[in-house]
């Protein structure tokens, strides 16, 4: 199992792995957490809670390590903010390959621990990660993803469109855009004049905002 994986250490140190398969690595070989923490922590979430102070519940396509939940899970436990997080993952990582990347140094010893014995069951089914949050993990592809939830910001964290195409056509970003709520926000490392039409063309006003090291942009779209 996990047999096409291998860790590498990106620019800044922290751990990312690379899928032969697909010929991807899972974040920014300038810096995993450093890409975690500038895309989807910055620009996704601390942008929404800039209205909304107390909670959010988040959306993430492509959980895959969960480095982008755990950043996002240590802010809100530092900030007092409740958070309902869901990533979709096709292809989940066996525990042994999400305690061996080495995220532990980036978030508190209780969210690690919380998070590593609650992770097969968070595959079943929501788990409760802490007093502040509570994480699901959807084993599912994405246009096979249902909920009756809401998300009031939406990760969109898929391999590259030129290894992925399929992820990022109109038939999967509107499948996934449904999930958000009007005036939910929508984050990704990527930027093309494809998905700038697209996202407009499903009801988003966008925004180029500043790209993560090894990126001079991404984009940000709000739903209208």
């Amino acid at each position: 199992m996990n047999e096409h994986l291998a860790f590498a250490v990106t620019a800044d140190g922290s751990k990312t792995l690379f899928n032969s398969q697909i010929g991807e690595h899972y974040h920014s070989r300038h810096g995993a957490l450093q890409e975690s923490r500038h895309v989807f922590l910055d620009s996704g979430l601390k942008y929404f809670l800039v209205h909304e102070k107390v909670r959010a519940r988040i959306l993430e396509v492509g959980f895959g390590t969960g480095l982008n939940f755990l950043v996002s899970a240590e802010y809100c436990h530092v900030n007092n903010i409740q958070l309902h997080y869901t990533g979709i993952e096709a292809f989940p990582l066996s525990p042994e390959f999400i305690i061996s990347t080495g995220y532990e140094q980036y978030v508190s010893s209780e969210l690690w621990k919380s998070y590593i014995e609650n992770y097969t069951g968070a595959l079943n089914g929501e788990q409760a990660i802490s007093a502040f949050c509570k994480l699901a993990i959807a084993d599912t592809t994405l246009l096979k993803f249902e909920s009756n939830n809401l998300f009031d910001v939406l990760f969109f964290d898929a391999f590259a469109a030129i290894h992925q195409p399929e992820m990022w056509d109109e038939q999967s970003l509107s499948h996934i855009c449904k999930f958000i709520r009007p005036g939910g926000v929508f984050v990704t490392y990527a930027i093309t004049g494809k998905l700038k039409r697209t996202m407009k063309g499903l009801g988003f006003v966008i925004e180029k905002a500043p790209g993560a090291p090894g990126k001079r942009e991404m984009l940000r779209a709000v739903k209208i």
